[in-house]
Order: C-alpha cells, then sequence, then structure tokens
C-alpha cells in the first residue's frame, strides 16, 4: 500500500514538475509574441483606409480616389438581415466566445480529420476576432507563428473593444472581391453599392447572403465567371441562417431559387465630363491634407460642378473646337487594321478608346462602294468588363463627309480605316465621319458672386490629355485685359465720355532697343473717340495712350487686385494683354467686375468633411449674426456678414460692365447678340491670332473661353476672337439661360444714366444718343477737348468730365 502511495506521489510530483514546466514554456511564448503585439491604444485608435468620394453640386458621384475601395459605416447602420447573414457565415458563436472559439476548432478538426484525402477544401476555424486581427494587424502569412499572433490580438480586441465594434471593424475591412474591373471592394457598403447599386439597407436576403459568402474565396466566387459556384455558396449562407433561426424555411427557399441579381455600377468622373473638374480637385485635396488623407482619410468632397452646365459647357466648347478644326478639311484615318480574315469586332476591341467623347464611337470601315461605306463600331463591354460578342455597324454617306471637302466617300476612307464616327440622330443606322480637332481649349463658368466654378472643361478630351488649359495653360489674354486697363481709368477720374486720341504712337523703348510702333487690328485708325468705343472696338492705340497717362504702375496694381497677374512687368505692351495668365484667373476677375467689385477667390469645392462627418473645409468664409441661437426670442433677424474686399469702386464696376454690354450690342462680339439676352463681354486676340478669348457674363454667370494650340502657332492670317471664341461663348450662353428671364445689369445706387452723342462724348437729346453711365459728381463734357491733341509728348489739355492729359516719358521698356 505505501508503494502504491509513493508511486502516486511520484506521479503527482512528476505531473505538477511537466505543469510548472509546460506553463512556463507555454507563458515564455505568450511573452515571446506579445512582445511586438499592439498596444491598447494602437488598437482604440485604428481607423481603416476608407476612399475620398467627390460629389457634384446636386449630390451626384463624380470621382473616388483610394487605395483600397471602402466604405466605412458604424455598426448601429448595419441591418440585421446583415448582420445575422455574416454571423451564420463566419462565426455562429462569435457573441459567445472570447475570441477564439474552442467549440469551433473542434469542429473544424474533426471535419478535415474525416475529409482527409477527400480533396475538399480545408474547414477554417478562424473567429470573426481573428480574421480582424489578421486583416489589419498581424498579416496573412500561413505559419504556425503567425496564427498563435493571431489568437492573442484576437484576444486583446476582445479585451479592448465590444463586440459590436469588433463586428463593425470586420464588416468594414474584409475584402469582398470586384464583380467588375476597377471595382474592388473592401466593406460591405462599398460591396453593396458595387454589385448591386444599393445601400446595405437595401439588400434583400440572397444579396445579403451572396455577400456574406464572399470573405472566404472573393476570386472564387465572381458572379460572372463562377455564376454557379458562387449560387452554390449564397444558398448554402441561406441554410445556415436558417439553422441559426434567423430566417424561415419558407422564405429561405424562395430566395434560393432567385439568380445573384448582380448589376455593376458604373463609376466614371466622365458620365458629365468632369475629367478635369474632378482631377483638380484631387490635387487640390492632395495639396492641402497629402496623399495619405486623399487615397485613405474617406473625405466627403462636395464639389461646386452643376451636372447640367458641365455638360452643356463641353458641348460648346467641343462644338467650337470641331467648327474649327473641320473647317480646315479631313486629315485622315486615325490609324489602319488588317481585318482581313478576323474578327473585326475583337481586334477594334483591343485598340485605346476615348471613354469621354460620347456620342462618339470608334469604327473600323469594312466595306467601301463609292457613295457609302459600312463600319463597324467598337464593341461596349458587358457588366464582367468583357467585350460583348454583339456586333454593330453603322452606314457612313456623302451627307456624312459634306465637311471634309472629299466628293465622294471611297476618297475619304478605305477598308481598314479605323475613324471616328458620330451616329446620327434624325437618320437610324447611319452616321457622320469625326476626326480629333489638333486644336485644343478650354471654357470656365462660374458664379460672379461666390466664385464657385459651375462648370470647367480643360481640353477637348481629359483621356486623350490631362494637361488642363483652364488653369495650368499660361497664355497671353490679348485684348479681353483691356478692360482692366480701362477700369482703372474709370476708378481715377476718366468717364466713359473721355476721348482719346485714336492715331498712331511711337514709344521710345530706351536702352537703344528702338522705338515701338503699335498698331490697331487691320492697320486703320480712327482720330478721337471716346473710352467706350476703345473698348467696344477694341482700340490698341487708344489703349497704350491711355496706359500711358494712367501709368502702368498703377495699371499693375489694379491687375494683382483682380487677380490677374500676381506681379506684372509695367511696360505698355502688357497693356494690351502680353502677359501670360489662365482662364480661371480671367474668369475670375471678369466675375469681380459684374459683382460690384468684390473681391472672390474661385473654388471648385463647397465643403470638406471627414469620415467622422465633421466639416473641415467651407468655401464661403461669411459670418452669420444670430445664426446659432437656440430658439427665437425677439431678437434681430441673422445677418450674413458681408467682409470680402472691395477692389474697385461698384460704381466704377458698373460703368465697365455698360461699356462690354456694347461690345456685344454694337462692337466686336455682335456674333453673341443673337442669344437674346442681357450679356456683356470681351473679345481678346493675340499677336498672329496664336490665342482667341472671349471673357463676359450675364447678370449672374460670368464665362472665359480659350482656344489655341498646344503648341503656340497661329489659327489664321484672319483669325480674330470673334470669329472663333465668341460664338462658344453664344452657344453655351444660349442654352444656360434658355428658360431664364432676360434680366438686366444691376445698376448701384448713385449711377447717373445720361444720354450722349457716342462720337462726341457730349450730353444730347437727339436720335443715335447712348444711355451713359456716370458717377456723382460727374458728367458729359460741355466742349469737346482730346487727350493727345498737342501730341504724345506731353501737355495736352485735361477732357472736360474727368478726363486727364497724356503724360511724357515712354511708360517703360517693350
Amino acid at each position: 500500500m505505501r508503494f502504491i502511495l509513493r508511486i502516486f506521489g511520484w506521479l503527482f510530483a512528476a505531473g505538477a514538475i511537466a505543469f510548472v514546466i509546460g506553463a512556463a514554456v507555454f507563458g515564455g511564448l505568450i511573452w515571446h509574441y506579445s512582445q511586438d503585439l499592439p498596444d491598447y491604444a494602437q488598437l482604440r485608435n485604428y481607423e481603416p483606409p476608407v476612399m475620398t468620394r467627390v460629389h457634384a453640386g446636386d449630390g451626384s458621384l463624380i470621382a473616388e480616389y483610394a487605395r483600397e475601395r471602402r466604405l466605412y459605416i458604424p455598426i448601429q447602420a448595419v441591418p440585421k438581415l446583415v448582420v445575422d447573414a455574416y454571423i451564420s457565415a463566419e462565426d455562429k458563436n462569435f457573441y459567445k466566445h472570447m475570441g477564439v472559439d474552442p467549440e469551433g476548432l473542434a469542429r473544424a478538426a474533426i471535419y478535415n480529420f474525416r475529409n482527409r484525402g477527400a480533396n475538399r477544401r480545408p474547414q477554417g476555424a478562424s473567429t470573426i476576432t481573428q480574421q480582424v486581427a489578421k486583416n489589419f494587424l498581424v498579416g496573412s502569412e500561413q505559419s504556425l507563428e503567425r496564427k498563435i499572433r493571431e489568437a492573442l490580438v484576437a484576444l486583446k480586441l476582445e479585451s479592448t473593444y465590444s463586440k459590436d465594434k469588433i463586428l463593425e471593424l470586420y464588416l468594414n475591412e474584409i475584402y469582398l472581391g470586384a464583380p467588375a474591373p476597377g471595382l474592388g471592394s473592401y466593406g460591405i457598403a462599398a460591396a453593396a453599392l458595387n454589385y448591386f447599386g444599393k445601400s446595405v439597407h437595401e439588400l434583400n436576403l440572397q444579396e445579403a447572403a451572396y455577400l456574406a459568402a464572399l470573405p472566404k474565396a472573393p476570386s472564387d466566387l465572381q458572379p460572372f465567371r463562377n455564376t454557379d459556384r458562387a449560387i452554390e455558396r449564397r444558398n448554402y449562407v441561406i441554410d445556415r441562417m436558417v439553422e441559426n433561426g434567423y430566417v424561415k424555411r419558407d422564405v429561405a427557399e424562395a430566395a434560393k431559387k432567385q439568380p445573384l441579381g448582380v448589376n455593376p455600377r458604373q463609376v466614371s468622373p466622365n458620365n458629365i465630363a468632369a475629367g478635369y473638374f474632378a482631377e483638380e480637385i484631387r490635387r487640390e485635396l492632395q495639396d492641402r491634407y497629402g496623399e495619405k488623407k486623399l487615397l485613405e482619410g474617406g473625405l466627403s468632397v462636395r464639389a461646386t460642378v452643376d451636372p447640367k452646365i458641365q455638360l452643356m459647357a463641353r458641348k460648346a466648347l467641343v462644338d467650337g473646337l470641331v467648327r474649327f478644326d473641320e473647317a480646315r478639311g479631313w486629315r485622315g484615318a486615325v490609324q489602319k487594321l488588317d481585318i482581313a480574315g478576323q474578327d473585326w469586332g475583337k481586334a477594334l476591341g483591343e485598340l485605346p478608346v476615348l471613354g469621354d467623347v460620347a456620342p462618339w464611337r470608334l469604327a473600323v470601315v469594312l466595306d467601301v462602294n463609292g457613295d457609302s461605306a459600312k463600319l463597324g463600331l467598337h464593341p461596349l463591354r458587358d457588366n464582367a468588363g468583357n467585350l460583348n460578342t454583339a456586333r454593330e455597324t453603322v452606314t457612313l454617306a456623302g451627307d456624312g463627309i459634306k465637311w471634309t471637302r472629299r466628293a465622294r466617300v471611297s476618297q475619304a476612307v478605305s477598308v481598314g480605316d479605323v475613324v471616328y464616327v458620330e451616329p446620327m440622330a434624325n437618320r437610324q443606322g447611319y452616321a457622320r465621319l469625326r476626326q480629333l480637332p489638333e486644336i485644343n481649349g478650354a471654357i470656365v463658368v462660374m458664379d460672379p458672386f461666390s466664385g464657385r466654378v459651375l462648370a470647367m472643361v480643360g481640353g477637348f478630351s481629359h483621356d486623350q490629355s490631362e494637361f488642363n488649359r483652364a488653369t495650368q495653360a499660361l497664355r497671353q489674354p490679348g485684348s479681353s485685359f483691356k478692360p482692366f486697363v480701362y477700369s482703372t481709368a474709370l476708378d481715377n477720374g476718366y468717364t466713359p465720355s473721355s476721348i482719346i486720341l485714336d492715331a498712331p504712337i511711337e514709344i521710345d523703348q530706351g536702352g537703344g532697343l528702338g522705338m515701338w510702333r503699335p498698331e490697331n487690328f487691320g492697320g486703320k485708325w480712327s482720330g478721337p473717340r471716346t473710352l467706350r468705343y476703345g473698348i467696344q472696338f477694341s482700340k490698341n492705340l487708344m489703349t497704350v495712350r491711355l496706359a500711358k497717362d494712367v501709368g502702368m504702375p498703377l495699371i499693375a496694381e489694379y491687375a494683382r487686385r483682380f487677380g490677374i497677374y500676381d506681379d506684372l512687368q509695367p511696360v505698355l505692351s502688357m497693356s494690351l494683354g502680353a502677359g501670360e495668365t489662365t482662364v480661371m484667373r480671367m474668369t475670375a476677375a471678369y466675375s469681380m467686375l459684374v459683382n460690384g467689385g468684390k473681391r472672390i477667390r474661385p473654388t471648385l469645392i463647397d465643403r470638406i468633411q471627414d469620415r467622422t462627418g465633421s466639416t473641415i473645409f467651407r468655401h464661403d468664409q461669411r459670418v452669420c449674426e444670430g445664426c446659432n441661437a437656440d430658439k427665437w426670442g425677439n431678437q434681430p433677424e441673422p445677418r450674413l456678414v458681408d467682409n470680402r474686399e472691395q477692389v474697385i469702386d461698384p460704381l466704377t464696376a458698373y460703368q465697365m460692365v455698360s461699356i462690354l454690354e456694347g461690345v456685344v450690342n454694337a462692337g466686336t462680339a455682335t456674333v453673341v447678340k443673337s442669344v437674346g439676352k442681357p450679356l456683356a463681354g470681351k473679345t481678346g486676340t493675340t499677336n498672329d491670332a496664336k490665342d482667341v478669348w472671349f471673357c463676359g457674363f450675364s447678370p449672374d454667370l460670368a464665362v472665359g473661353v480659350y482656344m489655341g494650340f498646344d503648341k503656340p502657332k497661329s489659327l489664321g492670317t484672319s483669325a480674330t476672337a470673334g470669329q472663333y471664341a465668341a460664338p462658344i461663348f453664344r452657344d453655351f450662353m444660349t442654352v444656360a439661360l434658355k428658360d431664364k428671364p432676360a434680366t438686366p445689369f444691376r445698376v448701384p445706387a448713385g449711377i447717373k444714366l445720361i444720354r450722349v452723342d457716342p462720337k462726341t462724348g457730349m450730353r444730347t437729346s437727339g436720335e443715335g444718343g447712348i444711355l451713359e453711365a456716370f458717377k456723382p459728381g460727374t458728367a458729359p463734357p460741355d466742349s469737346y477737348s482730346v487727350i493727345g491733341a498737342a501730341g504724345d509728348g506731353g501737355g495736352a489739355p485735361s477732357a472736360a468730365g474727368g478726363g486727364r492729359a497724356i503724360g511724357s516719358g515712354t511708360g517703360g521698356l517693350y
């Protein structure tokens, strides 16, 4: 008996020693693998990468920026149906275990042992908590060490977070595959949107079950390549939901009979031709917050773009560029394709295509028969991103090539030519031949009172060239700068009736550079004329004389105030628009004329919110007094305080608006008059017509238009802005103001409208007079006098009504 007790004692001691050693070893392992695990603070502050989304003014999505396409949704907003589906598919004991599920481990071990050698996929035993640990803290390396670390982090997560928070992290972190190229989905919110075009709240049973089936093998369950496998796994999840008591059997059976119903959404900034707009916002966000915040910070950006106005602006610009380009004839096919003996659709589908030139389509010429040709259209892609097998053809007839200067279709195209065509809306099955224009340009549409950019198109096609000619192209504005020379004069003593001599002038440039002899367009001059005439008919000689008298340093200061130039070189040639600036800056400057001289900051962004919904940027900086009252207590009404700088006298601003209205009604831009609404603006044509501009406005819209070649060259010896840029402005305003009343320009208090003779600027009551705007204390002159009449060297008498004499000096170097 004693012997037996000794044996038991020895065994107990050995067991105790083994237990202590084992516990020590186990503790050592735990200590070893715990050394570099994330600490509590890191776990508690963890935020998964979330994509930045940009929405238009009407709420429509125009762009997304991300390394991982993830939308974050709090667990409180996740429907119970979705939670039940994921719990059933991934971890039915989630709300019971402490991070590691012993029951699940045993079940998986038994299953895998029974099915060894059966070529079945091994069953995993990772809990949702372990998957969270693996996905964003541990990594996915296949090793025992990683599994140990995963289990340890899972236990730590359970002690750090609530179950709901862990589930929230999981549902927002998991990768759920891609229903189509470019739609890789991270988290359930992004997946619901990408797979079904729905929010998670709109998902039905079979859709929620399919998304819950995806975490295990998203590639194997791709809805279009592996449809049967995907349906099988979805139905498995539905069965598990029945077993767990989440769904009734009859409801489940009905759901299992349904197709997958996957309908990938189409996401492209080009759906409203907003590629340039979206890219400009991307650059601004990256400059403001950095690349990491842009791609992972989950910013929500409300852009200023108005989709309807954006499409109008793009069409007006494209039509103008095409009109200029087609007037110079057909240059030939994009390229040649050998289609003999092969599927032309497949061969054509492999060619790169511009995605933002709709309704233009790439096509290949299949057959030519004298006066007509048969063309095959570039095949569209299906939901999975694959080229459709269906083949579309159109006919190119004589009315589709009229602009090419070719008598017959066979003289314009031949078999194998790859060309762009535009299907004819009024002739089914027929198309018009098109070509990508060599010339380019830009258009900006702005709210002149806030600086909100409602539309911006930086070129013919963003897919063809990402260079933004609205913000990045520095070009000479030519005569479109003249209104700011004249505004400087009007703000410093001149009146619209002041007379300036329109005659040849010589400027000594000094320093042995010789004489500068500017000329008017066309080489003619008209003698003494009013300031209004100088702008209305864009007279260079008058402008130089005026700039010489006012002084280029003062003009440079006004140009800085208007934001056209940061530091304009104070030489007389700059008064004719020889300095370089952008369409965006010019449009903003014209906005300040029509808004009464208030400074505005052009913006493409109204508001930016972070991932939690807190506003971190707002363009409108006005202070609203009384807007934060808790309740009504007979206090004064809320009031917006406009503290913006006054860059020019509002009365001066209106004088210039009135003069620019004359440019449209009877000056260099009468082509715009056909819009039939009050409009104002100024043409701008540079030396050798390398750039043509039109900048103008209605009472509530400011628009800047530019056309030119990226590598500057003349648009033609007789080309003018009135021919090419102004019609783009006209076309845009025609559609933009179609349903708007003919609102006149606002006349500020203090302005006196007096009828004057347009030639002399003197008061008149007879026919042919015009209403001219005068400030308090000024009036039309009582006698006729001319600035510059005594010669350009100085000594001329002042023009009555506030005019000033030309002073002496060269006015700077050219």
